[in-house]
């Protein structure tokens, strides 16, 4: 990655995520995303299958490992070509890794505690999940009034259609999986990405 997480996130603000169990689906909804425009995908580890999904779609765009819980899971991406992890919690043991291996980490939060926590642990991003059953924008707002120096992604059942709102209250970037992805085919898919990304940079 030649520019740094922050630098990515900050142009594209679009933080695309696959869930999938299905190695060959993710592949697929990756790359539609890829060709709608998308540069950084998150990629759920639902299974061992989906390391392969990681190798395939590293090639084209920038992969973020999510669903990070494992020292194990994180150093098995990694060499699957992930250039960076993300992860549901904040650990420790995941901090230094992603130090060691100097793959940046996005670490989970939902309390104003544990985002500033994992900033005392220089981590350069974090995420705040679930974001939506917290306040969605609202919460963000309330969260980054005292902490303007939080880079966050909010995340968990967030619509295409919120993120403007979302980067207007401070987020760095926003996090869409299901919105963007879930009952479309992979044409709408690069349509749905392709759309978003342009609101988003005549913003």
């Amino acid at each position: 990655m030649k520019e740094s997480l922050i630098e990515v996130l900050s142009k594209e603000k679009l933080f695309p995520i696959v869930r999938s169990s299905d190695a060959k689906k993710a592949i697929d909804t990756a790359k539609a995303m890829i060709e709608g425009g998308a540069k950084i995908v998150e990629v759920n580890v639902e299974n061992p299958s989906i390391y392969s999904a990681i190798q395939e779609i590293s090639k084209d765009a920038i992969v973020c490992a999510g669903g990070i819980i494992t020292s194990l899971q994180a150093q098995s991406a990694i060499d699957c070509g992930a250039e960076v992890l993300s992860s549901p919690i904040f650990h420790m043991n995941l901090v230094k890794l992603s130090k060691d291996k100097h793959v940046p980490y996005i670490a989970g939060t939902s309390t104003a505690n544990e985002a500033y926590n994992a900033w005392k642990a220089r981590i350069s991003v974090v995420k705040i999940y679930p974001v939506t059953p917290m306040g969605g924008v609202l919460y963000i707002k309330d969260l980054l009034r005292p902490m303007p120096f939080l880079n966050v992604i909010p995340m968990g059942n967030v619509k295409l259609a919120e993120i403007p709102q979302y980067i207007k209250a401070g987020a760095l970037a926003v996090g869409v999986g299901r919105d963007l992805y879930q009952d479309y085919s992979f044409s709408e898919i690069t349509k749905r990405t392709a759309e978003t990304l342009k609101i988003l940079k005549e913003q």
